[in-house]
C-alpha cells in the first residue's frame, strides 16, 4: 500500500497487501547464504558499526552515506499506468517530472546515516539472503554493529535528493531493476517444508552488483524490484493494531503487477513474515557513533535487544501467518 501521506494522482486501487501470499520463516534457496538455523546472538546490544572511520569517510566499508531530508508528504503524479488484474492494482509507468514535496520546509526530516550498498549480506556476486523474519534480520544486522533500516531511511536512500519515484528516474523500467516476472504459483507445503528444489525453482533474483542501472543517486543498488525488502516501521495507525507492526515491506519483488517504486510500503505483514523473495539491508549511525539495533517502536516500548534475540532464536515456534488459496483475503496472482 502507499504510505498514508503519499499522493499518487492516478491510482484508485484498493489497499494492497491484503492479498499477498505469506509464509513463516523457511530456508533460502540452496545456493544462497544458509538460514536454516536461527542467527547467533550478538555480543552487545549497542555495538558500534566500526571504529571511527579513517580519512574522510563517514561510513564503514561497504556502506554509503545518505545526508539529506525526507519529505513526509510527496506528490507523485502518475501520467501513464496499467491495471494488473492479477493483483487488482494500478501500476504507474510514468511519473510527472519532478515530484513535489507538499510538506512545509520545517516539516521535512533531516537525515544523516549509513546504508549498506547492497542487500544483506552486502556482498557483490552473492544472492540476497532470504527466508528470515524481521527479528532474525535484526540480529543479523546487530552482529555487524548495524540495524535494519527504517522505512523512511529506505525511501530517502531510494529516492535520492531529487526524490525520484524510481531510483533511475521517472519512467518504470523492469529491465533496470529486475521485475515483471510471471507468477509461478509456489507450492505451500514444499515452501514451508524447506524443499530445496522448490525454493530454487521460485528464485528469479539477481546477485548483488549485477544491475548497473538499478542504482540510486546515493549509489545504493537493487532497491525496488529483485528481492522485496524488510524495513523498520515508524508509522502508527490509530485504531488499527493489525498494521502497527515493527516492520514493513518495501520495494516489491520481481513479479509482474508489482509497483517497484521507492515510496509504497506494505504494513500488513507481521514480524513472523519470511519468504523466498524477501530480503533486507542494514543501516548504521555515521562518523563511528554507536548504533542501537532496536527499532524506533521497540525503543518506545522499552524492549531490550535481549528480548529481540530471544524471539529470533525461537521464531520457528511462532504461529504461521499464511494467505494461500482458500484463505480469507487471498487473491490469486501473487504479491502486491
Amino acid at each position: 500500500m502507499l504510505l498514508a501521506l503519499l499522493l499518487v494522482a492516478c491510482s484508485a486501487s484498493p489497499a494492497p497487501g491484503q492479498s499477498d501470499p505469506v509464509a513463516s520463516a523457511t530456508a533460502p534457496p540452496a545456493s544462497s547464504p544458509s538460514a536454516s538455523e536461527p542467527p547467533a546472538p550478538t555480543t552487545s546490544a549497542f555495538a558500534s558499526a566500526s571504529a571511527a572511520p579513517a580519512g574522510p569517510s563517514a561510513c564503514p566499508e561497504g556502506m554509503l552515506l545518505v545526508d539529506g531530508s525526507y519529505c513526509p508528504e510527496l506528490e507523485v503524479k502518475c501520467l501513464e499506468q496499467f491495471y494488473a488484474e492479477s493483483n487488482h492494482l494500478w501500476v504507474c509507468l510514468k511519473v510527472q517530472e519532478p515530484t513535489q514535496c507538499l510538506s512545509p520546509t520545517e516539516k521535512e526530516v533531516p537525515m544523516r546515516y549509513c546504508v549498506d550498498k547492497y542487500e544483506f549480506p552486502n556482498r557483490v556476486g552473492e544472492r540476497p539472503m532470504v527466508m528470515q523474519n524481521f527479528y532474525q534480520a535484526q540480529v543479523h544486522c546487530a552482529k555487524a554493529g548495524k540495524r535494519v533500516c527504517t522505512e523512511h531511511e529506505w525511501t530517502l536512500a531510494c529516492e535520492g535528493p531529487s526524490r525520484k519515484p524510481f531510483p533511475y528516474g521517472y519512467v518504470r523500467d523492469p529491465s533496470k531493476c529486475n521485475g515483471d516476472k510471471p507468477w509461478d504459483r509456489p507450492d505451500k507445503d514444499k515452501v514451508l517444508n524447506r524443499d530445496a528444489k522448490e525454493l530454487e525453482r521460485l528464485w528469479h533474483g539477481k546477485v548483488s552488483g549485477s544491475q548497473p542501472e538499478c542504482v540510486t543517486e546515493y549509489g545504493v543498488h537493487d532497491m525496488p524490484g529483485n528481492a522485496d525488502e524488510l524495513a523498520a516501521s515508524v508509522t502508527t495507525f490509530q485504531g488499527n493494531p493489525k498494521r502497527n507492526f515493527d516492520n514493513v515491506t518495501t520495494g516489491g519483488p520481481w513479479y509482474y503487477g508489482v509497483r517497484n517504486m521507492c515510496r509504497p510500503k506494505i504494513y500488513t505483514h507481521d514480524e513472523s513474515f519470511a519468504y523466498y523473495y524477501l530480503s533486507w539491508r542494514c543501516c548504521a549511525e555515521p562518523d563511528g557513533k554507536p548504533t542501537d539495533p532496536r527499532t524506533p517502536k521497540q525503543i518506545e516500548r522499552g524492549w531490550t535487544f535481549e528480548k529481540v534475540r530471544h524471539i529470533a532464536e525461537h521464531s520457528w515456534k511462532l504461529p504461521l501467518n499464511p494467505k494461500w488459496p482458500g484463505d480469507p483475503g487471498y487473491v490469486s496472482g501473487g504479491p502486491k
